[in-house]
């Protein structure tokens, strides 16, 4: 029993003396076991005393990270590398291994067992001082220390420190000594930029790493950046150029729908623009390959209907060489273009189970095709189907105005006058007074000289010079004046910002309040003009973020970047604008002398009735009341207008001829064809 016992006291003590090193580990603020440690995230700090950990040295042989990770990802949101965390940039260098003692004891562990620990607890001060920490020591895993910063630029962007990530990757940018690593840290910067919404920055410097060509690490992923980018820009036009300077080269399956897609609509704008000054021959080979890059994309894909909608325009854009209407009716370009638009319709069919997005563009899609479909038809004057096609726009929906507008002249060619007057009614109503149709006055006047309405007819044409005269007089002096192009823009632009910021408009504020919505009718202008106010957007978006950042070097160029940017739209946006105003000074010009030959024709047509009716005595008459009918389909109910203006009611107006020309009936009984006209 006293031999057992002696026993268990010795082991006792021989275990107390073996783990005395062990504990001392504890302590913080120094590194006791003489090697860097790499922590897990969420792991304790303390060692543990019942697993001794040991560390083996090889050869120069170490575990260095993955690479970045996202070579093929196409994730937008989840940070994308390595999940490991780097290992840190402060090492400290491994102290000596003391001389074995020749007896070791019990209280006394063996130097062999714990080399470099750095503090004897066995009151043996005979061996060397612990190692100090230091910053510019290499890294035991052996890269180096520049290596290790540009790891820890890629560890803050793992960590979602995106700011601090962007700056750590725009100092290794500066160092000229650090080439290698350039391609890679640019990478990390046009990632951090994405991250933090600051898309047109991130773009620019994507553009530089695939400017230095397919030969770089980064080539393909950068490539699969601009369509996330084109995602989150609104105007995904200012990828194209960028794209398109790539066309040649190969893309990832995932993406190379969509990149024929965007290619597609690189030629169609190209093409529209070349059509705009003059050079035919080359806008011919621009739509050619819009109609070829249709064809390379899937029927299933869902970037087909995008595209069958290019094709069809393409198609529709050749059939306008013929201007008769039987020439359209028999042209194959022209039914090509009716056969893809059909074609669209059907893709874009509300199914269950898209995506909430994917509905929103395919409502969006259709109702253009279906927009398209109805031009065709009225300009082959099968006006029935145009007005089809057009009561298929949805009430309230983006073309739902334009779709009243163009279905009240397709009416007034069949002679279904109240129904064209119904649509003018809503859109005179006060909800639409932003909106530009000046047609519609011209429209109006001459259904009511068609009813031998005059008096009426005249008073219309009154009305339309004095709203229209002062814009056409407005529109002539700017363009007039030879100024650059980007000056046109700047007038728009002054507008805008006076309508933001709610200041008080003079007269001629009004006037080129007008010009502007006008101007933007052009959807090339309205697009560029959106990007212009995101990139100003985007350079406000800087003065939120924290101040190391925002006065950083790297804000300070991306600013100088992002102006150079937003000069280069304005001057596109300002030809545009300019060329959108002389358009549609011609076009003014145009509805201004229509409404003086219809005035002369009033006038003409007014004079010879009194003169009539004088030689008659005054019996003579060129006017009758109308026989017409309160009577509704059984889901509509007859509501007299009373010169209110209900939301629910818009677009259901139809206005009642009550008097009209001797010779006719009524204005819906006797129908004249449109080939007639």
């Amino acid at each position: 029993m006293r031999t057992h016992r002696f026993l268990r006291l010795a082991v006792l003590g021989l275990t107390l003396a073996y783990t005395a090193p062990t504990l001392a580990q504890s302590f913080e603020g120094l590194d006791l076991a003489g090697q860097s440690k790499k922590k897990k995230k969420g792991a304790s700090s303390k060692a543990s005393s019942k697993k001794k950990t040991t560390v083996k040295r090889g050869k120069g042989k170490t575990t260095a990270p993955a690479e970045d990770a996202d070579e093929s990802s196409s994730d937008t949101s989840a940070p994308v590398g390595n999940p490991a965390t780097p290992p840190a940039a402060v090492t400290t260098t491994p102290a000596p291994t003391a001389t074995p003692a020749a007896k070791p004891t019990p209280a006394k562990p063996a130097a062999q067992g714990s080399p470099g620990l750095g503090l004897d607890l066995t009151g043996d001060n005979d061996k060397p001082p612990a190692p100090t920490m230091s910053f510019d020591a290499v890294d035991v895993s052996g890269k180096t220390a520049d290596r290790q910063r540009l790891d820890a630029a890629i560890s803050l962007f793992k960590n979602d420190e995106y700011e601090k990530a962007a700056m750590a990757s725009h100092e290794l940018l500066g160092d000229p000594k650090l080439q290698g690593l350039h391609v890679e840290a640019r990478y990390v910067l046009a990632k951090s930029l994405y991250r933090m919404g600051l898309y047109h920055s991130s773009l620019g410097e994507f553009s530089k790493i695939l400017a230095a060509g397919p030969s770089t690490k980064f080539f393909k992923t950068s490539l699969e950046w601009l369509f996330f980018i084109s995602r989150k820009t609104q105007n995904e036009t200012v990828i194209l150029d960028e794209i398109a300077r790539y066309a040649n080269y190969e893309f990832p399956e995932k993406f190379r729908n969509e990149f024929r897609y965007l290619l597609a609509r690189y030629h169609f704008v190209r093409g529209r623009a070349l059509d705009q000054v003059g050079q035919t021959e080359n806008a011919d080979k621009s739509f050619e390959e819009v109609k070829r890059l249709a064809l390379t994309i899937p029927r299933t894909d869902v970037f087909y209907p995008r595209a069958k909608y290019l094709e069809g325009l393409a198609f529709f854009r050749n059939g306008t060489n013929h201007k008769d209407a039987a020439a359209k009716r028999g042209n194959t370009d022209v039914m090509a273009s009716v056969e893809a638009m059909k074609e669209v319709v059907r893709l874009t069919r509300p199914m269950a189970g898209r995506s909430g997005e994917q509905a929103k563009l395919d409502k969006s899609l259709r109702e253009l095709a279906f927009m398209q479909l109805a031009r065709t038809h009225y300009g082959m004057q099968q006006n029935r189907f145009s007005i089809f096609y057009l009561n298929k726009v949805e009430r309230g929906n983006t073309q739902w105005l334009e779709a009243l507008f163009e279905s009240s002249w397709a009416n007034y060619r069949i002679g279904q006058y109240e129904q064209a007057l119904g649509n003018l009614i809503t859109l005179s109503s006060p909800f639409f007074r932003e909106e530009y149709f000046p047609e519609a006055l011209i429209l109006k006047a001459v259904i009511y000289y068609e009813n031998c309405r005059y008096r009426e007819s005249n008073l219309i044409l009154q009305d339309f010079e004095r709203t229209y005269l002062p814009v056409h007089d407005e529109l002539d002096g700017l363009v007039k004046k030879n100024m650059d192009a980007s000056e046109y823009y700047t007038v728009l632009a002054d507008v805008q910002k006076k309508n933001k910021d709610g200041l008080e408009k003079n007269g001629t504020d009004v006037l080129l309040e007008r010009i502007l919505r006008l101007a933007l009718t052009d959807q090339d202008l309205k697009k560029t003009n959106d990007s212009i106010l995101e990139l100003e957007g985007e350079m406000d978006l800087f003065s939120n973020k924290g101040d190391t950042f925002k006065y950083s070097e790297l804000t300070k160029q991306l600013l100088e970047e992002l102006k150079v940017q937003r000069t280069s739209l304005i001057s596109k946006a300002g030809i545009m604008a300019k060329g959108k105003l002389e358009t549609e000074l011609g076009a003014l010009k145009l509805l201004l002398a229509n409404g003086l030959r219809i005035k002369f024709e009033t006038t003409t047509k007014e004079k010879e009735f009194l003169e009539e009716q004088l030689k008659a005595g005054g019996r003579t008459a060129i006017v009758k009341k109308y026989k017409y009918s309160v009577a509704v389909a059984d889901d509509q109910l007859y509501w007299p207008y009373e010169g209110e203006y209900w939301r629910d009611e818009l677009g259901t107006y139809q206005y009642t001829m009550t008097k009209g020309c001797i010779e006719r009936d009524t204005a819906n009984r006797q129908i004249q064809s449109a080939e007639a006209m």
